[in-house]
């Protein structure tokens, strides 16, 4: 029997574009992400994992205040009845939650190994126990009193909830990150006392500025406590926009030891930072010697922790030690700020710190609403039932008639007393043992206080005053529970300014020792220990040689300048050793085959240099302007072919003149005040030549003449009465060098 061809026709196969049906699918994936997995929600704060295990645990009725149950079993109820993903995934999410050093107000209170801050993992779900702590219970309060609304859940046996009342800012407070497609999210935690004040300022001023709520909200509260070392102004930026970050370093201090020493003790860590990891990187960042500073580093934390930081020496500057520290490892750490969260359940967007607040607001103002609405419905279901009652009770003997000799009673009862189905139902059902304590007395003392309550709610829905009054009053019970006079309010981050390093700490963490930068023709670059003057004795490659040799410092930056006019930058202390040949300079530097290096030198602060290509163009650069930052160097002197880079030299102090000498022999004087000072470009004409290139160039002093080195290496000075008829202007050709120049058209060694 043969196969039928899988082609399309009239057995239901349908053609589809695979464009077309990847973009649906991929949209579909997409939105489920963002909606349903990766963002939160802006009015409970919650991932729909989060909401349903904590609805789960009420299902369950595991109250703050009862019994422990398995995880396993809340696992089990939360993957059966809510979430059909991994119980993995869900056991993950439901520690996380018990976790003091993850969730600033845990909402889950865990009994058994739930993690700990060196990162080691929860025991295994069926070895803990959970219920809900008193925060989880404030954001499911009223939950029964259909105050949010509920959807099938995914096969459609059950209902959840869509969101949860939330009497408790939760997103603000304990934050949420995810990311999901296209998008992401990363919101750092607060503290709840400062988020109530903000909130109570908020009700009354519905426009109120950022700065105001930063006034309440100085920045986030880790669980982890930890210094904020953020500036105001980025703080106030990033809640306004809702996207920016905020650098955490641990805390520490100072204790002295035996002999004048002493250690440095961190008693906080920056949040999300585990702990033994971070031991464990500064450990191996002392064996790669990039903490020369440190000494010994040991963690000698209990409960608390105390991580103990011994410097190489007690000469050393604590602050020094510290901020190579906070530098090179997770003592310091950026935590980024972008509020993206769901509003309405609906709408992924960006919001800033008042939008975030109003929302909250605005969900507890429907919260309450509904409540009222709820409660309002059961007040005057009741008092339908006790009007029914009150008539019973005046026609006693008239309604046992009824109900034991009518064939209908309860159609008897209707028709009789003018009840309401309701009203005879409730007659009907009541026990013959409440007859005795069914006094006139007691259903009128009740219809009274229904009534009373009855008409405050409706009052309560028709004053939008009222509903903010009442709002007013629950965010004033919340700022109480959770008050920094208590211990799971108090404040545990601090603020403070990073302090001003005078010292260059990329130097201070380099030990400075001499060395000799030697560079072959052929690119090799090795640094040679000490400030070596006989290089007479240097071995090279077969069929190289010496180029340039720079005396310099482990704690200096090598400038080197290509013929492309481009500028690279080498750090001293980098730079291979002096066994063997060293390396090829073009792996440090993207410099291109066909250009070479015209000169290398060390880099000094502050200085001004000369830079000029053979076509005689150049202009005064900055030195401070031209260090890279980056392998592909910076372009400063702008050629073009066959011109190169040629030369660049210091300006001399106080200097006034610039000689210039050509391939030609031809040197031309001028006013230094000619060149143009510039941080890149072609420059001016300095010299023309119809015939050969710029040679070399000096800057000097009128009143100390022009020096020059000579062949022998004798330094030969022409004083300025000498010097009369080469000086010129800018651009001109000059005239013939004085007698005994060098041959070599050079100035001689300026670096």
């Amino acid at each position: 029997m043969t196969e039928k061809p899988i082609l399309p026709g009239p057995d239901g196969i349908e053609p589809i574009n695979l464009k077309v049906a990847l973009e649906e699918r991929y949209l579909a994936y997409a939105l489920s992400t963002i909606m349903h997995r990766a963002l939160p929600d802006v009015r409970d704060g919650l991932k729909p994992v989060h909401r349903r295990i904590l609805y789960a645990m009420h299902q369950l009725r595991l109250s703050p205040d009862g019994g422990f149950l398995k995880c396993a079993k809340i696992v089990g109820e939360t993957m059966g009845d809510f979430h059909p993903h991994g119980n993995q995934a869900i056991y993950d999410a439901l520690a996380r939650l018990a976790q003091d050093f993850a969730v600033r107000y845990p909402l889950i209170d865990g009994q058994g190994n739930f993690g700990n801050i060196d990162g080691d993992n929860p025991a295994a779900e069926r070895y803990t126990e959970a219920r809900i702590t008193h925060t989880a219970a404030d954001l499911m309060e009223g939950l029964e009193e259909e105050t949010v609304g509920f959807r099938p859940n995914y096969d459609g046996r059950k209902m959840e909830p869509v969101v949860l009342p939330a009497a408790f800012p939760n997103l603000l407070a304990n934050g949420s990150s995810g990311i999901a497609v296209g998008m992401a999210t990363n919101i750092p935690p607060h503290n709840a006392d400062e988020l109530c004040q903000a909130l109570l300022h908020l009700i009354k001023h519905p426009n109120a500025t950022i700065e105001k709520l930063v006034e309440m909200i100085p920045g986030p509260d880790f669980p982890t406590g930890g210094v904020i070392v953020e500036p105001r102004e980025n703080i106030i930026e990033a809640y306004k926009t809702g996207r920016g970050g905020f650098r955490i370093r641990a805390k520490w201090d100072k204790e002295e030891t035996a002999r004048g020493g002493y250690q440095i003790v961190v008693t906080e860590i920056p949040y999300q930072v585990q702990k033994a990891k971070l031991v464990e990187r500064i450990a191996e960042l002392m064996t790669e010697k990039k903490l020369p500073l440190l000494g010994d580093v040991r963690d000698e934390s209990a409960e608390e922790i105390r991580l103990v930081l011994e410097p190489k020496s007690r000469t050393i500057d604590p602050l020094l030690l510290m901020e190579s520290l906070f530098r090179y490892t997770e003592l310091e750490v950026r935590f980024g700020l972008n509020m993206n969260v769901l509003s309405a359940g609906q709408i992924p967007n960006v919001l800033s710190l008042r939008d975030v607040l109003r929302q909250w607001l605005e969900h507890r103002i429907d919260v309450l609403v509904k409540r009222s609405k709820y409660r309002l419905s059961k007040i005057e279901h009741r008092l339908e039932v006790l009007d029914g009652y009150l008539i019973a009770y005046l026609n006693i003997d008239e309604v046992i008639r009824i109900v034991r000799f009518e064939d209908d009673p309860k159609a008897k009862l209707m028709s009789r007393f003018k009840l309401s189905e309701v009203q005879a139902d409730a007659i009907l059902n009541l026990r013959l043992k409440s007859l005795s304590r069914l006094e006139e007395m007691e259903i009128r003392a009740e219809h009274d206080k229904l009534s009373g309550e009855k008409r405050e709610l409706q009052q309560l829905l028709a004053s939008d005053d009222l509903q903010w009054e009442r709002i007013t009053a629950e965010v004033k019970e919340v700022r109480e529970r959770y008050s920094k006079a208590t211990a799971l309010g108090r404040r545990r981050s601090s603020f403070a300014d990073a302090p001003v390093i005078d010292v260059d700490l990329d130097a201070a963490l380099i030990e400075k020792e001499p060395v000799t930068v030697i560079l072959s023709d052929k690119g090799w670059v090795r640094a040679l220990k000490g400030h070596v003057d006989d290089l007479s004795k240097l071995d090279f490659k077969q069929g190289d040689k010496l180029k340039h040799a720079v005396k310099a410092f482990t704690t200096d930056k090598i400038l080197i300048l290509a013929t492309n006019g481009k500028v690279f930058t080498l750090e001293g202390s980098t730079l291979p050793g002096g066994r063997g040949h060293g390396e090829p300079v073009r792996l440090m530097i993207e410099l291109e085959e066909n250009h070479d290096i015209a000169e290398v030198f060390t880099y000094q602060p502050g200085r001004k240099l000369l830079i000029a290509s053979t076509g005689g163009y150049g202009f005064i650069v900055p030195e401070d302007e031209i260090v890279a930052s980056t392998r592909k160097g910076k372009q400063v002197l702008n050629v073009t072919e066959p011109d190169e880079a040629k030369l660049i030299v210091p300006v001399a102090d106080n200097a006034d003149y610039l000689a210039i000498v050509g391939d030609n022999r031809k040197m031309l004087i001028f006013k230094l005040e000619e060149v143009n000072e510039m941080t890149r470009g072609k420059g001016v004409i300095l010299q023309k030549s119809k015939e050969g290139n710029l040679a070399d160039a000096r800057t000097f002093k009128k009143s100390e003449g022009l020096s020059w080195v000579d062949s022998a290496g004798r330094t030969f000075t022409m004083p300025w009465s000498e010097l009369k008829e080469w000086v010129g202007q800018r651009a001109q050709a000059g005239k013939s060098v004085p007698k005994g120049f060098p041959r070599s058209n050079s100035f001689g060694p300026v670096f």
